[in-house]
């Protein structure tokens, strides 16, 4: 078995601690917290977990193979690079650091050590995420037309980061996962607000340019009284809704859309026609995501091989946010990708 630590028993390290101790092949043997109290409070009066307020007394442990860790983004860099100079595979909660450039650096690292890097994207691992790469690779849906993802709801309004690095990752990351290998994100405009003075934006909406020209739009928000987890994908053929909060229903494949003229002169006098056909529902079944993130950081330890979310999907996801977070403090400038990846 893997031996594993868990650093940070804040909002998500309870989940990271209920399913490791799920998963098989791993052995929770610490959770770290600078809340001894509250790390106690999570494994409970029984548990045989070891807990510390010290970070370096768990990476100085032989018996751990492995860390996971649920701190604030501000922290994940010297954390993440502590791990692995210490020789311990990482999963480290989103986003990967909170620059490009110290991502590519602690990518670099595990590299060099042969050690896995994994990003905990969550969404990347339900089960309508991995239908809807499924559709979108095989063609079923026809050319990617558009995406467009809604997340909003009333909270949780972050101390240290505004709305765009707190819930856009989401969005970031499953459009990293769903797109055709040959098509990338390339550009960025970002807008946002702070109307509550909290000096960081608290709505922000984003632009990204993909290669293949077209168009991504993610709205995020902390105001909303009304939580949207919405998101529309339009292909040639067939669009796609994945509607999170619908568990009857998460995802819709609607065979309807506009059929455009094959004569380019016809197609510059708008001559189109409407298609309505009908709605497929497909059978999803109903897991938690975050278990198949703890199997498959296991399993990829264990084959030796990348995990499914690795350092460089989280690197990517960083090269959207950071040209975002750089569009914002200019007033929605585009921002080039490429100015951020060279």
């Amino acid at each position: 078995m893997i031996g594993l630590a868990v650093i940070g028993a804040g909002y998500w390290g309870p989940n990271l601690v209920r399913n490791a101790q799920a998963t098989p092949a791993l052995h929770l043997r610490w959770l770290c917290d600078l809340n001894e109290a509250r790390a106690r409070s999570v494994l409970g009066p029984y548990s045989t977990v070891q807990v510390s307020t010290c970070y370096e007394q768990i990476l100085a442990d032989p018996a751990v193979d492995a860390v996971a860790i649920a701190t604030p983004a501000v922290t994940h860099f010297d954390l993440v690079r502590a791990a692995l100079e210490a020789g311990k595979h990482v999963l480290v909660e989103k986003p990967l650091t909170c620059s490009y450039a110290d991502g590519a650096k602690l990518v670099q690292a595990a590299q060099r050590a042969g050690l896995v890097l994994m990003c905990d994207h969550t969404f990347c691992y339900t089960p309508a995420a991995m239908k809807i790469r499924e559709l979108i690779h095989a063609g079923e849906i026809g050319e990617l037309c558009f995406f467009d993802s809604v997340r909003i709801n009333l909270g949780l309004i972050q101390p240290d980061v505004g709305v765009l690095w707190d819930l856009a990752p989401h969005d970031a990351a499953i459009l990293d996962f769903i797109l055709p290998a040959d098509v990338r994100p390339v550009a960025v405009t970002a807008h946002g607000a702070d109307p509550l003075g909290t000096g960081r934006a608290c709505v922000a909406y984003l632009s990204v340019w993909l290669s293949s020209g077209v168009l991504a739009h993610v709205h995020v928000n902390w105001l909303s009284p009304t939580k949207i987890r919405t998101v529309v994908i339009g292909g040639s053929r067939r669009t796609i809704v994945w509607n999170d909060l619908k568990p009857d229903q998460r995802l819709a494949i609607y065979d309807r859309g506009v059929d455009q003229a094959a004569d380019p002169d016809e197609r510059r006098q708008a001559l189109i026609s409407y298609r309505l056909g009908d709605v497929l529902v497909p059978a999803l079944p109903e897991r938690e995501a975050l278990g198949a993130v703890m199997a498959d950081f296991a399993a990829a330890i264990t084959d030796g091989r990348a995990p499914q979310t690795d350092g460089h999907s989280g690197l990517r996801v960083l090269a959207v946010l950071e040209a975002a977070a750089r569009s914002l403090a200019h007033g929605g400038t585009r921002i080039d990708i490429e100015g951020i990846t060279s």
